[in-house]
């Protein structure tokens, strides 16, 4: 019978660990903190930000909301980042992304401090991340997938992973993450050739490549690990993952539901993060 990864397990023993963290910081007199930086009252990122907060005041991160229009200039969207750049007491700071559209988000990437850059955004963290160095901030989405695979034990040394999709936010950072844990891995995206064969030959495959229901029970190998890391609304409001549901029900041996999995972990994530964050920056 196919196994489902909940990401409802795996959220609440990080969420415990980080309680647990916060108390060790709160009894030194320091208080983890969160800024996060919102442009505008886009209502994907509304959400988001319920949902960080929820889970931080859960854990015990203290979360600073930042919002500012969504006309804000380029100059003075620097002067709130740099704000709370500068604030010793802020140890983590996450941009909602997309910004909006006159905003040169490949300029702001360099704006924000690298140490204090939970989310992976800063070029800085990718090269950590490309060179091993256990500094680096990786993405919240990708390691909300490693999470879940060690949560549920699932052996990557020695297998054959596929990630489907190359974007900086998900693909290529677990990528790599596999990779770190000693997994043979291939990354493939649109224009790959036989792609349906080539995915049907992993022993892992993470779906990030944004389609609704792309991956196929052709993609799936028999008894193959499926981490589904789409988010798509179909015609009906529905949400749907980059996976037919039936497909990894059919051939998988175990997969990551939508709703439910993969973006069930993200917040709790972001928190540990935000206490990695807090733990360099106090030099322990």
């Amino acid at each position: 019978m196919t196994k489902l990864l909940k990401g409802k397990p795996v959220a609440d023993a990080l969420s415990e660990s980080i309680r647990n963290d916060v108390q060790h910081w709160q009894e030194k007199k320091i208080q983890p903190t969160l800024t996060l930086i919102r442009a505008g009252e886009k209502a994907d990122d509304m959400a988001y930000e319920r949902a960080i907060i929820k889970r931080c005041d859960s854990v015990g991160v203290k979360v600073i909301s930042e919002v500012v229009p969504e006309n804000i200039s380029q100059d003075d969207f620097y002067k709130v980042l740099d704000r709370h750049n500068g604030d010793a007491g802020v140890h983590g700071i996450l941009v909602f992304r997309p910004l909006p559209k006159h905003l040169k988000e490949e300029e702001v990437q360099y704006r924000i401090a690298p140490a204090k850059d939970v989310d992976g955004f800063h070029p800085v963290n990718a090269g950590k991340l490309l060179t091993g160095d256990p500094t680096a901030f990786a993405p919240c989405t990708p390691m909300a997938v490693m999470e879940i695979l060690k949560h549920y034990e699932v052996t990557l040394s020695g297998k054959r992973a596929l990630v489907l999709g190359r974007s900086m936010v998900v693909g290529k950072p677990v990528a790599l993450l596999l990779l770190a844990e000693n997994a043979t891995v291939t990354v493939a995206h649109s224009r790959t050739q036989d792609l349906d064969q080539v995915a049907s030959e992993a022993d892992i495959l993470v779906a990030a490549i944004g389609k609704s229901e792309f991956v196929k029970t052709n993609y799936i190998k028999p008894g193959a690990i499926v981490a589904d890391v789409g988010i798509n609304v179909d015609e009906d409001g529905r949400l749907k993952g980059d996976v037919e549901a039936a497909a990894a029900e059919d051939k998988a041996e175990a997969y990551t539901p939508v709703p439910g999995g993969v973006g069930s972990v993200t917040t709790a994530v972001l928190a540990k993060q935000v206490l990695k964050a807090c733990a360099l920056q106090n030099k322990q």
